[in-house]
């Protein structure tokens, strides 16, 4: 890679939306079900390739967590990214079936890369983790649902506050049919058990599996925001293709498989994309497939930029999160004239209050997320957009006071549903904003009594 002339930002788009994403890589190991239909064994992490770019960077160190972020966080630093707010992805398959006692060290070692030394165990690493260069603002851990309800408390202590299901498609049958190891009562669970805990879910979806088709897909699909049981706050696109070394590939060339072509794969897309509600991110589209290991199914990683593109120019207006985020919008005419809207939904058992900040084209500067459950009420998310600024830096968008201004109006909500106390969930890269804003820790959460 050329180096980037000074002040220049290589990949812009990677901290636009307040963040630097961080991914690591777990070693290799057997999903302990099996193998799901479509999922490839290539002696790497389960559901990668040898040469997927995250799976290179971490061979190199031998998929090592703290060389792994340290080497990262230098990248980011070349392209002229900052990098003192962190979002960590744990990635490589389902982290919760490897030992306990490998959890416990992998997520030290990342927040001792972040640190920048050692520390002699978690507790210690987190804590120092509140007021370094490069804090952990948010912890995402990838899993099965069938693997998670009963390690919520560990991963609090993990200071994890997004979750990962891969849920792929809600339907018995096909889960069958693929090999997937649960079902879709385990979907519905896990999701009501980790957002009363306060984190937010995210959906691996996959249109196009063995089983299903066009119609099918789309009928569950919008299942998912019409089910109160379901409801995710943020969705993973991932269209079934056939990898070599699937047991997929096998059945595709006996012809009893065919993957959507890049027309129907574009199509679907689109569709899903005009129907997902407001509170719900799409956090990609496409896995990032290197073309060698890909059998059959669209090479287009980039699809949706194509896509996003054609509805911009057609003005087709879309309400999922990263379309309307500021760090998108034309700045040129950029209306600054700001307002809070609240949108109110029934999901998993508990009432979800969705506050936004938005201006008068819908362009979306801030978020926050209130769940109210039995005698409960939790954040759990609170979320500035736009370009990523230092910590103490002046920004555009970021460090304007839109944060407090979303807690004071979800503090409000608190106390009109009669409720004593406000819990975060909070990355411990956060706590500190937190604790100025009159809340303390206990067990693990950032809470305020009002």
């Amino acid at each position: 890679m050329l180096k980037p002339a000074k002040n220049e930002l290589r990949k812009p788009t990677r901290t636009i939306s307040g963040v630097t994403p961080l991914a690591v890589m777990l070693p290799p190991r057997p999903c302990e079900h099996g193998n799901c239909l479509y999922c490839p064994s290539l002696n790497v992490p389960q559901s990668y390739t040898p040469k997927s770019p995250v799976v290179l960077r971490a061979a190199q160190v031998d998929y090592s967590a703290f060389e792994q972020v340290k080497g990262r966080l230098k990248a980011f630093k070349s392209m002229n990214h900052p990098t003192e707010k962190i979002e960590l992805i744990i990635m490589g398959g389902t982290f919760l079936e490897y030992p306990k006692s490998f959890q416990y060290e992998f997520i030290k070692r990342c927040y001792d890369g972040l640190n920048g030394k050692n520390s002699k165990d978690l507790a210690t690493a987190k804590k120092l983790n509140e007021k370094v260069k490069h804090r952990c603002t948010a912890l995402c851990i990838e899993t099965r649902p069938d693997v998670c309800v009963e390690y919520i408390d560990r991963l609090l202590e993990f200071g994890c506050t997004r979750v990962e299901l891969g849920v792929q498609i809600i339907d018995d049958k096909i889960y069958e049919k693929v090999k997937r190891g649960h079902t879709v009562k385990t979907v519905v669970e896990a999701t009501r058990a980790l957002k009363n805990a306060g984190f937010k879910i995210g959906y691996h979806i996959m249109p196009g599996l063995p089983g299903s088709n066009f119609k099918k897909d789309m009928k569950l699909f919008k299942k998912l925001f019409s089910d109160e049981r379901f409801k995710p706050d943020q969705l993973k696109l991932y269209p079934c293709q056939v990898l070599e070394g699937a047991e997929l590939e096998k059945i595709y060339w006996k012809g009893e498989y065919k993957p959507y072509t890049e027309k129907e794969t574009k199509d679907i897309l689109v569709q899903m994309l005009k129907i997902i509600p407001r509170y719900c991110r799409v956090m990609r589209v496409m896995r990032e497939i290197p073309p060698e290991y890909l059998v059959a199914g669209t090479t287009k990683i980039d699809l949706r930029k194509d896509i996003e593109q054609e509805l911009r120019a057609k003005k087709v207006k879309l309400n999922e999160i990263r379309f309307r985020e500021v760090g998108f919008a034309n700045k040129e005419n950029l209306n600054s004239d700001l307002k809070l809207k609240i949108t109110k939904y029934k999901a998993s058992g508990g009432k979800e209050y969705f506050l936004e900040i938005v201006n008068k084209d819908n362009i979306l500067f801030g978020l926050l997320r209130l769940r109210i459950f039995g005698k409960k009420a939790i954040v759990r998310e609170l979320h500035v957009y736009g370009k990523a600024v230092n910590l103490g830096k002046e920004g555009a968008v970021q460090h304007s006071g839109f944060g407090k201004w979303l807690m004071s109006e979800a503090e409000k909500i608190v106390k009109k549903e009669k409720r004593g106390k406000i819990d975060v969930i909070s990355g411990v890269g956060v706590r500190e904003y937190y604790k100025k804003l009159g809340y303390i820790l206990e067990n693990e959460y950032m809470v305020k009594r009002l």
